[in-house]
């Protein structure tokens, strides 16, 4: 049922194993390794068509300062953070009320709704572009953070209640059943017997989230058209030029974009670890 562990494989697999590894990282980091070269190009080498190989000429302060300078694109980091801090927010704090509900609770739809939640995950997102931006319009909230906040939330929660009802079904159930021995409330037992032992879980739910949102750029060109509410993603468009697409100051803005979703993932490294391995190994 599963994959032969690759240790107790025939010698040829081992070695043909380990050689196709620096290969298959390469071509992973070339795509990054391109972007980050062009980032600091001129435009004259760009102009003269070099592309993959080494910059000609070396423009990385200019490159950097003209994102700032010809673009709004602080405004679009803004709204970037105004965007996904709430969205992280509510969706893991309605994930960890529902995953507990359907992780403790034993009552006749506990199975039926949780498998709606499964469900959800495998919607395609795309086939919803045009009932959500008509709802948005209904309800006044096109060209709004809000409404891609509120959207966002709700995509997010089927997956971030996935993932917080297996995190809690793993939890000991022993300890809910002494603190209601002790005569403690259902509320109580949720906040200061099973919040703790989450911590992990919502630190790489965070992060998760984080990223995905963050890093949206369907959604963003679905629901928003001005720059007032524009995430960095989409924003990034405003670095080409209007007959000539300016590669090297869209690759530094785009360097820039990804600043803080790794910077995230590197403050939380240990949560976001311990979260997603917790329970992986018993004994």
């Amino acid at each position: 049922m599963f994959p032969r562990p690759i240790a107790k494989a025939r010698p040829a697999v081992r070695v043909a194993y380990k050689a196709s590894l620096p290969v298959a990282l390469l071509v992973w980091l070339l795509p990054l390794v391109a972007v980050a070269l062009t980032s600091i190009r001129g435009a004259g080498d760009l102009a003269r068509g070099n592309y993959w190989g080494w910059p000609g000429e070396f423009d990385l302060v200019q490159n950097y300062r003209a994102v700032f300078v010809t673009s709004p694109i602080g405004l679009f980091i803004l709204n970037s953070f105004r965007i996904t801090v709430p969205v992280v927010a509510a969706s893991v704090a309605l994930a960890c009320m529902a995953g507990y509900a359907l992780a403790v609770y034993r009552f006749r739809a506990n199975s039926w709704l949780f498998f709606l939640f499964v469900g959800g995950n495998f919607v395609p997102f795309q086939i919803l572009m045009v009932p959500v931006r008509d709802l948005t319009l209904r309800l006044g909230l096109y060209d709004t953070t809000l409404g891609l906040i509120l959207f966002h939330s709700a995509f997010q929660t089927g997956f971030c209640t996935l993932f917080m009802r297996n995190f809690i079904s793993s939890l000991p159930h022993e300890l809910i059943e002494a603190a209601r021995v002790e005569g403690v409330g259902e509320w109580s037992i949720f906040l200061r017997v099973v919040m703790p032992l989450m911590r992990p879980a919502i630190a790489a739910l965070s992060v998760l989230i984080f990223t995905f949102v963050w890093n949206d750029y369907f959604w963003a060109l679905v629901l928003i058209q001005g720059n007032h509410a524009m995430p960095v993603t989409a924003g990034l468009n405003a670095l080409n030029g209007e007959w000539v697409s300016a590669w090297n100051l869209v690759s530094a803005g785009a360097i820039v974009a990804a600043m803080p979703p790794v910077a995230m993932f590197f403050l939380m490294q240990k949560h976001f670890i311990a979260g997603l391995t917790l329970g992986a190994t018993k004994g």
